[in-house]
Parts: structure tokens; C-alpha cells; sequence
């Protein structure tokens, strides 16, 4: 019987994701991930069915496939050499992890913002939103920047630890495919509402229970950092449900809650304007560091997340 040692695998996969982050010279899933599903993309819409049918098979195709690939491999490592088995599983695991990577894409605008650098930092942001960012002020850079990273945190860091503490590293990359084809092909738009439909409900589904039990992760960070706990949680269950995701709200309403500032309103997608509704209430106006605040929250709760996949670990390791 194949046995994962999870009291160092998800250790080590999560301390190396803090150290180096996403290692863009080196070869990365996720890429492989993004051209498989631009080809597969490109040879479903020349196929004579029904789009809603093709998007259906796209995904069960692709992530069956990761999974099942994940998996293959790591049982050859095993065969070859146990070790090779646990390390195999905590690449698989790194991969899936975006802790630095995330900290790094808000700083980048941060530091744009406070060099007074309004299109650098509206650039950097279009590298890590769907919105126009065009016609966004300083004050709505801001806001974009923080609910990214809110949304992210359960994308890049809560869910793939919960997949990661249950499947190991198949079930990982088997999850971040979920949440790459939701990405590409998960929109409402004319192009995608039928190829992307079941990309989009897997990819709500996967995320359902990530990401209310984020709101353990970041509650507790709000303790830590010594912000009103009570207010998070106040408004994660007064706005939480107001988003047009079932769960991007969630982690969004907690953050809005512990920094006290109103998060979501009217945003530009593809040209056109989407009404929003507004998450949490407005205690301050909003600044420059709370995208600071908001990174060190997420840091703190990735931290606290991570310690509770593991504790767990340890308690049915001992079962």
C-alpha cells in the first residue's frame, strides 16, 4: 500500500512555495495546463455538437486526464523508489500553491502606486484580474488589488491545501485544472455561457467548502493581527452571499469586514458593465497599505490554514 507522508510532504511543499514562488524559468503545470486547454478548446468548436455537450466532455476529458496522469506517475515513482514517491507529491503539491506568487503580483502594484505610477500599477493589476482596468482610479486599483487577493486566497492557497490533505498531489492538480479552465473558459460572455458552463459550475463546486472554511483561516489571522474579529465575521454573514459567485464573496466579505473598508460595486468585463453589489461597509476611505493589510491577512491566513491541513494530518496519522 502506497503511504504519503504528509507530516513532511505538505510541510515541505508549502515552505518551498514560500521560498521561490512560482518558478517561471523552470517548467510549470499550470502553463501546460492553459495550452492544453486552448487546444482542446479549438478542436471541440469544430466538432458538430452541441457546445453545452462539448464543454461537458472538455472538462471531464481534462481533468480526468490530469488526475489520472498525476496519478500514473506517482505510482511509477513509487515503483522505482519510495522517495521518489514523496517527493513527486510535494512538486505536484508546490505547484498547486500560490502564496508568494500572490504576494508578489499585489506588491507589484503597490510599489507602482506609491511611485505614483497609475498605469504601472493598472498594468500590473491586468495581469492578475478579468476586469477592464482602463478607466480605474487610483481608489478602484486599490480595491481590485484587495479582492484578488481575497478571491486568491481560497484559489490558490485554501483549496489546494484541502485537496492536497485529502488526495495528495493528483487531487491537487486535478483541482487546479478545475480552477484554470474556469479562468479560460468560465465566463458568462456570448463566446463562453455555453462551451464554459460546466467549467464554471465544477469550479463553484470544488470551491464550496474552501471557501467558507476560509473564513476560519482568516478570522483567526484577524485575531493575530489584532483587527476586529467579531466585524469579519458579521460580514461575512450579512455579504458573503451577495457576490455573483457562490463563493468568491465569501473570502471577500471577510476581508472588507477585518480591514473596514466596502469592497465590490460596478466593474468593466470585456466592454460592458457589470453591476455588483457592494461588499462590507465603508469604516475608513481606502488607502495604499490596506493593499499591505490585505496581503499580510492573506499571508497569516495561509499560515493558519496550512498549520490546521497539517494538524489534521497528524491527528489521523495517529488514528
Amino acid at each position: 500500500m502506497m503511504y504519503v507522508a504528509y507530516e513532511w510532504v505538505l510541510p515541505s511543499a508549502f515552505i518551498l512555495d514560500l521560498l521561490i514562488g512560482d518558478p517561471r524559468a523552470l517548467p510549470h503545470p499550470v502553463r501546460w495546463m492553459g495550452k492544453e486547454i486552448d487546444l482542446f478548446e479549438r478542436c471541440a468548436r469544430k466538432l458538430p455538437f452541441r457546445e453545452r455537450i462539448l464543454g461537458g466532455l472538455l472538462v471531464l476529458i481534462l481533468v480526468g486526464s490530469t488526475w489520472a496522469i498525476c496519478t500514473l506517475a506517482v505510482r511509477v515513482a513509487y515503483k522505482i523508489q519510495p522517495l521518489a514517491f514523496q517527493t513527486l507529491h510535494i512538486i505536484l503539491i508546490f505547484y498547486s500553491l500560490s502564496v508568494r506568487s500572490l504576494w508578489a503580483e499585489a506588491m507589484k502594484v503597490y510599489t507602482s502606486l506609491k511611485a505614483n505610477d497609475i498605469a504601472g500599477a493598472k498594468k500590473d493589476l491586468s495581469m492578475v484580474v478579468g476586469r477592464d482596468v482602463t478607466l480605474l482610479d487610483e481608489t478602484n486599483v486599490i480595491r481590485a488589488t484587495v479582492e484578488t487577493v481575497a478571491e486568491n486566497l481560497v484559489d490558490g492557497i485554501v483549496a489546494p491545501l484541502f485537496y492536497a490533505a485529502i488526495g495528495g498531489g493528483p487531487l491537487a492538480m486535478a483541482y487546479k485544472m478545475v480552477n484554470t479552465m474556469d479562468s479560460m473558459i468560465g465566463y458568462r460572455d456570448d463566446k463562453y455561457k455555453k462551451l464554459g458552463w460546466f467549467a464554471a459550475r465544477l469550479d463553484d463546486v470544488a470551491n464550496f467548502i474552501p471557501a467558507r472554511l476560509s473564513v476560519v483561516a482568516i478570522a483567526s489571522a484577524t485575531f493575530l493581527i489584532r483587527r476586529p474579529v467579531f466585524r469579519t465575521v458579521k460580514t461575512v454573514l450579512r455579504d458573503g452571499h451577495k457576490h455573483l459567485s457562490p463563493n468568491a464573496g465569501i473570502p471577500e466579505a471577510a476581508f472588507a469586514g477585518t480591514l473596514g473598508i466596502r469592497l465590490g460595486g460596478p466593474n468593466f468585463y470585456g466592454g460592458d458593465l457589470v453591476q455588483k453589489p457592494y461588499i462590507g461597509k465603508a469604516m475608513k476611505s481606502i488607502e495604499q497599505d490596506d493593499i499591505i493589510m490585505a496581503v499580510n491577512l492573506m499571508s497569516v491566513s495561509a499560515i493558519n490554514w496550512f498549520l490546521c491541513c497539517w494538524g489534521a494530518r497528524w491527528i489521523l496519522a495517529a488514528c
